[in-house]
């Protein structure tokens, strides 16, 4: 992918996917890559069944020679006016948009995809089947695992860098023990509850 299309031109076909779903805290990052035949990055799989390592330097080779990519996001505010659904489907369509070169047809990961004007397709798991979405589930990853690790410099106490906003234990014992940040999406369980509750300590 992309392929060739009928008439013999080149069929451009964007894949997309997002990361950051299921955090407490940080955006959803949404990608989108159309990658180019002629030039094939190999080893492309769901970010989820690679190294930090190895991400790194797949992420790096499809910003090189990829036809076109976009990153999208939806902030935390858009997350809690709009709730995570919805502002997936902003970030992905903000990916999307971002495409300097508009595809002929747009291939996401999951069961439903956001209003765009192209020709799109859900696919379920097809960041583990189709690899133009899993350079975008790479390339999204990578880009919101570094905001998150940037997240951690500023505020070192909540582990940042090592759960990238997850509600892992030692995420909850922080917010138990210092509070939310502006950046904890308020509109999440865990963190609405703990509101109030403790004094921010920077």
């Amino acid at each position: 992918m992309p392929s060739s299309s009928p008439n013999g031109s080149l069929a451009l076909i964007a894949g997309v996917d997002e990361v950051g779903r299921g955090p407490l805290a940080g955006p959803v990052v949404a990608a989108a890559v159309i990658l180019d035949p002629a030039a094939p990055v190999g080893g492309l799989r769901d970010s989820k069944a690679l190294s930090p390592a190895r991400r790194e330097t797949l992420a790096a080779q499809i910003r090189q020679y990829a036809l076109v990519w976009a990153v999208g996001r939806a902030d935390v505010a858009e997350i809690d006016e709009l709730n995570i659904f919805h502002a997936t489907m902003l970030a992905m369509r903000r990916a999307v948009l971002g495409l300097t070169v508009p595809p002929q047809q747009v291939l996401v990961d999951g069961n439903r995809c956001p209003s765009l004007p192209y020709p799109a397709r859900a696919i379920v798991k097809g960041d583990a089947t189709v690899a133009a979405i899993s350079a975008a589930s790479i390339l999204a990853k990578v880009v919101r695992d570094a905001e998150m690790c940037a997240l951690d410099a500023r505020y070192p106490a909540y582990g940042f860098a090592r759960h990238k906003g997850y509600p892992t234990r030692e995420h909850l014992l922080a917010l138990d023990r210092l509070g939310p940040l502006p950046e904890h999406r308020r509109s999440f369980g865990p963190v609405r509850d703990r509101l109030g509750t403790v004094d921010r300590k920077l």
